[in-house]
């Protein structure tokens, strides 16, 4: 069996269990060109003047909204010329979702990292298709999954010939809309031999509960993302908007941008407190 690499390393960020933690941050979704601009000049400067590798973050489509009438993003052909260009003025790796086999190949001639969305962690065409891309593979793990189902999974991507895999945990189903995270799913996942990325963000997600859309508890994000680090991880996940509650899609979960900065020292101080031992 073929394992994953224990460090990946892209436009030199890495990721790896004993490094102090990457940082994978943007919108929820990508809104327009200037608005994905503004936010990755904002958050490259804040992770450089942190000394965080960062990787920015955004989704061309959101295909999984609660209703027909949430707001899905620019579409693909829209958005690979800004991640293009974001990547070339901001020398940053950038990731977004796939949710087809179609799109990874596209995907791929442009983006550092191709994400795959927890509802679909176990579509194996879909992974398949992402690992032949020979970019990051990024996975997040379902909310219906344990977290030793992930070894499995991530085996669908080395053993395609891609051992550079991400595996992220953002929160198990609890009830209806609700999610928990259980921390012991850190180094359960730690022990398939990827680096982990805990989803902040996510895990605070209420789905569908608000009816029409998700909801979720912004002030939890801090909370978990501390426990987090302080079990250790690879990296962060953590979408940010200058206006959260006016956001088109994860508005309720998303971390104001002007609250980043000081986010991002309180958790770089408790990593670095963590990997000392």
């Amino acid at each position: 069996m073929t394992r994953p690499n224990a460090s990946v390393n892209l436009r030199g960020v890495t990721f790896a269990q004993d490094r102090p933690f990457a940082l994978i941050a943007g919108p929820c979704q990508m809104e327009n060109r200037d608005h994905a601009m503004m936010i990755a000049e904002r958050m490259k400067r804040l992770t450089a003047d942190l000394g965080i590798g960062y990787v920015f973050k955004a989704s061309f489509d959101k295909a999984n909204r609660t209703s027909l009438s949430g707001r899905r993003g620019i579409g693909l052909g829209g958005a690979l010329p800004v991640f293009d260009e974001i990547q070339r003025t901001f020398d940053i790796p950038v990731l977004t979702d796939v949710h087809t086999e179609e799109q990874c190949a596209e995907v791929g001639e442009v983006c550092d990292v191709l994400q795959i969305p927890a509802f679909l962690c176990r579509q194996t065409d879909l992974l398949i298709a992402a690992a032949r891309t020979g970019r990051v593979v990024n996975i997040k793990k379902g909310q219906f999954l344990a977290p030793w189902d992930m070894r499995n999974v991530a085996a669908k991507v080395s053993e395609s010939g891609n051992p550079n895999i991400l595996l992220t945990e953002r929160g198990a189903s609890f009830g209806y809309n609700t999610l928990v995270s259980d921390f012991r799913a850190l180094p359960i996942m730690a022990e398939i031999g990827a680096p982990v990325v805990f989803d902040a963000t996510h895990s605070v997600q209420q789905p569908g509960g608000q009816g029409g859309s998700s909801g979720g508890e912004r002030r939890f994000v801090e909370t978990l993302a501390k426990a987090a680090v302080a079990v250790g991880v690879a990296g962060l996940f953590i979408e940010t908007h200058e206006s959260p509650d006016t956001a088109p899609s994860d508005g309720p979960n998303m971390v104001a941008l002007d609250d980043m900065p000081e986010l991002l020292r309180r958790l770089k101080a408790l990593d670095a407190a963590a990997k000392a031992f």
